[in-house]
């Protein structure tokens, strides 16, 4: 080999390593962001991958979101919001209710027909967030969007339409009121998480199962059963979520790329994630109807509100042993949603 050969490559190798040296200072933050949904669901790839995207991008490199769909990381999805806290995840996606009490405050939000809009509903969960659970229930962990799906409803083996219709079916619920709604017209209540209801449903473990419409593509439930019951007005429930941060993790970055993250975070962001929740309601509803099942639309519930009262009583009442004025937290809800929030639209 020449010496004009090996000076050469020398020199091409010292590029190299300038290169990557420069892309590895470029990238000072990496987020793992860990979910329970497979990665093609609609909230990884219409909400979570959109707010990945644009933090990489925002960030001009600076910062690289890892994602991890399905539980990758280890664990099962009622142990994310601890997974966040503790630093096993950066960054974690999750329901709520799957830590049954341990956040009161959120579940103003998952009562019976409480909530009519999920765009709304998103806007007074972050107003009340702000007020008053950022510095209670969710101290010690960065929260960076509240949101709310589009209207939950069942979908079953058999057809229902009025309360009574549920009695002696076993219903997966997806929080701790549901479960108290399921229990009040006689069905069983069954635990679980979303990612094990076809197999639930596939071994007769449940009868059906209460949803929102959006994610029943990702999990087939148009081929497990063959009925579904739908509520014209306010929903018969939805669920509450946050995108949660280590706190640590955010207090430890530059000063310019925490303020990527809060650009990404707040009003804006909780609004277009519920929205775009809602928004994939439609579409998911179409391959049942394409597939020929049973959509039963309940336009008068009178007699399923009549049946679900209590469940406002009895909540009410845990909020004040708490210390917490459940009524008013109802009467600041519904006003949020029906003021301000009303009509409510993001430009993130």
């Amino acid at each position: 080999m020449t010496v004009k050969k090996t000076l050469c490559r020398a020199l091409i190798g010292v590029a190299g390593a300038a290169v990557l040296a420069s892309q590895a200072s470029a990238q000072e933050v990496t987020l793992k962001l860990h979910q329970f949904l497979p990665a093609q669901a609609n909230v990884p790839k219409l909400v979570l991958d959109v707010w990945a995207d644009k933090v990489e991008e925002a960030s001009e490199g600076r910062i690289k979101v890892d994602r991890f769909p399905s539980m990758q990381l280890g664990g099962s999805p009622p142990e994310l919001m601890d997974q966040a806290i503790d630093g096993v995840a950066d960054v974690v996606w999750t329901v709520v209710g799957y830590t049954p009490g341990r956040f009161p405050t959120t579940e103003v939000f998952e009562l019976p027909f409480m909530v009519d809009d999920a765009r709304a509903a998103s806007c007074a969960y972050w107003n009340m967030f702000e007020e008053h659970m950022e510095a209670g229930e969710f101290k010690g962990v960065k929260i960076l969007g509240t949101w709310v799906h589009g209207p939950g409803m069942f979908h079953t083996a058999d057809p229902v339409e009025t309360p009574a219709d549920l009695e002696g079916m076993k219903i997966r619920g997806g929080s701790r009121l549901v479960n108290k709604l399921l229990e009040l017209t006689g069905a069983t209540p069954v635990g679980m998480p979303v990612p094990a209801v076809p197999e639930g449903l596939s071994k007769g473990v449940i009868d059906g199962t209460t949803i929102p419409w959006e994610v029943t593509a990702a999990l087939k439930i148009p081929e497990l059963v063959e009925n579904h019951t739908e509520f014209e007005g306010p929903a018969l429930y939805t669920l509450t979520f946050v995108l949660a941060m280590n706190e640590a993790k955010y207090n430890s970055m530059p000063d310019d790329l925490k303020a990527v993250v809060d650009a990404n975070s707040g009003l804006e962001f909780s609004i277009f994630a519920g929205g775009t929740q809602a928004d994939a309601d439609g579409p998911a509803r179409a391959i049942a109807v394409d597939n020929g099942n049973n959509i039963v639309t309940v336009s008068d519930t009178a007699e399923w509100s009549s049946v679900v009262q209590p469940i406002y009583a009895e909540w009410v009442a845990e909020m004040n042993e708490k210390g917490i004025d459940g009524q008013a937290r109802i009467d600041q809800a519904k006003a949020l949603m029906g003021g301000d929030c009303m009509g409510a639209t993001s430009s993130y």
